[in-house]
């Protein structure tokens, strides 16, 4: 069974994209910053991409946390993630 995991750690999240060829990414909206996106290559074209630097401080100004799976329940890299509220992290 594959686990998914919670983080808030900058560190932790940019190895984890990386990983997996993974870039920072933004998608701009009328207002400040942006929906946040791990882009993984694939044309995306409302995909901006950003340095981890805005990347995290769009993170944290939203007070985000890192949804992620590190493996598939076959045992293969998962590129799943998404982005929650802090306050729902488990």
């Amino acid at each position: 069974m594959s686990e998914s995991k919670t983080t808030t750690d900058h560190d932790e999240i940019r190895r984890w994209a990386e990983d997996r060829d993974g870039r920072p990414a933004v998608v701009r909206t009328k207002g400040e910053g942006g929906i946040l996106r791990i882009d993984f290559g694939e044309p995306e074209e409302t995909f901006e991409p950003v340095e981890w630097n805005e990347f995290f401080r769009i993170f944290d100004e939203n007070e985000l946390a890192f949804l992620y799976q590190d493996e598939t329940s076959g045992g293969k890299t998962s590129r799943f993630n998404k982005f929650v509220e802090r306050s729902r992290k488990s």
